[in-house]
Order: C-alpha cells, then sequence, then structure tokens
C-alpha cells in the first residue's frame, strides 16, 4: 500500500532525484550513485531514484512501518529480528549452553 509520504517522495524525485535518494538512505553510496547518475543523464538518475523508493516501499511491506533500516544497495533489514515489538510478543529464547560432562571434564 502507498502512503502519503511515498507520494510526496515521488514527487520530489520527479523533481530533483538526488534528494529523494539522500531522503531513503540518507549520506550513503547510493546517493553519491544517484547523483553521478542525474550528472550524467537526467533519466538514469530518475530510474535510480524510483528504484530506490520502490525498495523502501517493498521493505515496509516487508517489516512493517518503521521496522527497518537501510543497510545499503537497496537492501534493509528488520530492526526487530523476532518481530515488531508492538503487536507482537516474541517469546525469549533460552541461551545455548555448553555440555556438563560431570567432575571428569571432558
Amino acid at each position: 500500500m502507498v502512503r502519503t509520504s511515498d507520494v510526496l517522495l515521488i514527487l520530489v524525485a520527479i523533481l530533483f532525484p538526488p534528494a529523494a535518494a539522500a531522503i531513503v538512505t540518507g549520506c550513503s553510496c547510493d546517493l553519491l550513485i544517484n547523483i553521478l547518475l542525474t550528472i550524467l543523464g537526467y533519466i538514469p538518475g530518475h530510474i535510480h531514484a524510483f528504484w530506490l523508493i520502490y525498495k523502501k516501499i517493498q521493505a515496509e511491506e516487508r517489516y512493517g512501518n518503521g521496522g527497518f533500516q537501510y543497510i545499503g544497495s537497496g537492501q534493509y533489514e528488520p530492526l526487530y529480528p523476532g518481530g515488531h515489538p508492538e503487536g507482537h510478543h516474541a517469546q525469549a529464547v533460552p541461551a545455548q549452553q555448553a555440555p556438563y560432562y560431570g567432575a571428569t571434564g571432558r
């Protein structure tokens, strides 16, 4: 589902693709790539910005709003590996323990 903020982000990408890339990725290598693509040709900069927005929308659908972080190259990872803490109550998993061999120490 496309939210209002995503529509505004698309409008920013139409006007100035590096601004949209900066909003989506922050100060990252993807921003530099988008700036270079926009300098080389306005259309490649648009395509890259739209791709970044598309990947962000996919992450929102997969992890929920605000439940992910950008790790680069259009990839996202969840902030909460066990699920989002709001509405999801993940059960604690016991830590792995070393086997006990008794008094022999083997």
